[in-house]
């Protein structure tokens, strides 16, 4: 679904509507009704914003309401489309083909930082720098120009008598014709002001792009969370912190890149359209191609092409990639995000865990610089070992009355003794106790979980829910939970020493899963019997809550649970399994959720620039 436009109709289309009388007369009524010589500062960050001084007040308003401009979107646009002809008029292209710039803003401030207040560069230097205005003072024949590069920021200082001597008329261009929000260059030399403010003063100044919308004002800002996210480039605009965010997610990037390249790891590329959506339990898109005539599913998972590589002969290989899933939204789930899988011939799932830590470790110290970090308030230790936990040992610290190694051993016996029905009838004892366990627990959403643990099909499907319920929440800092139920692992070895478990982990940090990992299965006959298996079981209950619809005569195939999607075997990787897979490891990490933990971003929205929204 396309997204909506932030704006609503009337306002999209209100120059459409607007005759050029009532454009002329409102123009002339802003003009009157603002001064053209001074234009509010924009919204500050708590970064960025100054300590208000003793004594200093909020404007106001008959009242004592915060002042602000009688002047709507509509009126304001009007106003600078009128400044954009006029500066064509004065022979100057507001929208400028390039602009030799000869430093960043930061790189001023460094190379200039030894200079006292109040003097001046004595070396001659003319610098030329370019950005978006900020904030605008104007005090007679001086104005004051806040100018942000992608580096930072620094002052203009504009003298009438200095600017003019160089470009007549340009402190009256300044005055009138530049707004905040516009993009200018400017060419001086430099000083720092009695208040210590490092400046370039203008002997040129030029519109390179003229701004037709105001930013958001200085007191209220951008408070819209939904607009925040709708309008990111305001976002980034207004908020250093956002920009920062970004950054230190593409160095995360970077650093996984690098280290993985520098042990050997060959980067590609696998599809994205898929016949058979595979790799991962998860609802996919789908979309169809009008050429071939033909269904396809957007990619919920890199895997299964991956593993086809490394039959192929790649041995070393990874793929840092956008994977789609047709699910929920939340703080920690949006539909669209990224992942890094990485699959190695000749190692196993501990070979994975020690490339786990060595990654978190490298880009904790790309980003921070430390490996103790603190996300939301918590301490996190990415310094020492990660904890190694096995997942019936954690659900048994959380409730000791519930031994899983003990109930899937009597499981086991019980079907070589007497069957499915003896079988049947120790799951049906463990799902009591584990019920009795949820209804004592005092947390309500931890209750939440009886449907689940009184329909799992298995005991190891029993596990995995007790552990959701009572374990994973409490896992702050970095903990590999292993020893996963074969029955929520089609993908995995058996473990090789622990029957019923599976060679995979999983690493917990602050509650979230952040990686999943294996020995990676290379029976082929055993794989397909697990993907029969798992598709059987999935569709037949798809097949059962349809059919639970239609007798009820509730909902519609748009109103699907999430769950319910039917899924198929991908026969072509079990063909490419039988030709040989070597011994191998593989892992995937959830770039996201590292982003947001290495940047104490509470949402999966603050570490995507562009998120999926309603």
């Amino acid at each position: 679904m396309l997204l909506q436009h932030s704006l609503p109709p009337q306002r999209r289309h209100a120059s459409f509507r607007t005759s050029p009388q009532s454009v002329s007369a409102r123009i002339k009524h802003v003009l009157r009704s603002t001064s053209p010589a001074v234009e509010a500062e924009p919204a500050e960050t708590k970064a960025e914003k100054p300590k208000k001084q003793k004594g200093e007040k909020q404007p106001q308003q008959k009242g004592g309401k915060p002042a602000q401009s009688a002047s709507s979107p509509e009126e304001v646009r009007a106003v600078r489309l009128q400044k954009v002809e006029e500066l064509r008029g004065q022979g100057q292209e507001p929208y400028a083909y390039r602009f030799d710039r000869t430093h960043f803003t930061t790189e001023l401030q460094e190379q200039f930082a030894a200079l006292e207040n109040g003097a001046h560069d004595e070396s001659g230097a003319v610098v030329s720098v370019a950005g978006r205005v900020v904030a605008k003072r104007v005090m007679g024949k001086l104005s004051f120009l806040s100018l942000r590069d992608d580096k930072g920021q620094i002052q203009l200082y504009v003298e009438k008598a200095g600017l003019d001597a160089q470009q007549p008329g340009g402190f009256d261009l300044v005055k009138g014709l530049v707004d905040v929000g516009d993009i200018v260059g400017c060419t001086g030399g430099l000083k720092r002001t009695d208040k210590g403010e490092l400046s370039v003063v203008a002997t040129g100044l030029q519109v390179l792009t003229k701004s037709l919308q105001p930013l958001p004002d200085k007191w209220h800002g951008l408070a819209d969370v939904e607009k925040r996210y709708r309008q990111r480039y305001l976002d980034m605009i207004m908020a250093a912190e956002v920009r920062d965010t970004f950054r230190a997610r593409s160095k995360i990037i970077s650093c996984i890149r690098r280290q993985l390249e520098d042990r050997g790891f060959l980067e590609v590329e696998t599809p994205v359209l898929e016949s058979v959506a595979g790799g991962a339990d998860a609802r996919p898109f789908r979309t169809f191609h009008n050429t071939l005539r033909r269904d396809f599913t957007l990619r919920i998972a890199t895997e299964l092409h991956l593993k086809r590589l490394v039959v192929g002969g790649f041995e070393r290989v990874f793929e840092l990639g956008r994977i789609f899933r047709n699910e929920g939204v939340s703080s920690r789930h949006n539909p669209e995000f990224t992942s890094v899988e990485i699959y190695q011939a000749y190692a196993d799932y501990s070979d994975m865990m020690a490339l786990t830590e060595d990654l978190v470790r490298a880009c904790a110290l790309a980003v921070k610089g430390s490996t103790q970090i603190s996300y939301q308030g918590v301490d996190i230790d990415f310094g020492a070992p990660f904890r190694r936990a096995s997942m019936a040992q954690l659900v048994q610290e959380a409730a000791p009355g519930l031994d899983f190694e003990a109930l899937m051993a009597a499981g086991r016996e019980a079907a070589a003794a007497g069957g499915p029905e003896a079988a049947a009838a120790v799951l049906a004892k463990a799902k009591q106790d584990a019920e009795a366990v949820l209804q004592a627990h005092e947390n309500k959403e931890v209750r939440k979980s009886l449907n689940k643990v009184r329909s799992a099909p298995s005991l190891g499907h029993l596990l995995n829910e007790m552990f959701e319920a009572l374990a994973e929440a409490g896992l702050m800092q970095p903990t590999f939970v292993t020893e996963h139920p074969v029955e929520i692992s089609p993908l995995a070895k058996p473990h090789r020493s622990k029957p019923g478990v599976t060679e995979r982990f999983e690493l917990f940090i602050y509650g979230r899963e952040h990686a999943n990992a294996f020995s990676e299965l290379t029976d082929a006959v055993e794989q397909r019997v697990r993907f029969e298996e798992q598709v059987a079981r999935h569709n037949r209950a798809f097949e059962e809550r349809k059919q639970a619809r239609a007798e009820a005569g509730e909902g519609s195939d748009a109103e699907e649970a999430e769950e319910d999607y039917e899924v198929a075997v991908d026969y072509d990787f079990i063909a490419a399994l039988e030709h040989g897979l070597p011994p191998t490891g593989g892992l995937g990490i959830g770039v996201d959720r590292l982003v947001m933990m290495l940047t104490d971003s509470p949402s999966i929205r603050d570490v995507i620039a562009f998120p999926l929204m309603k």
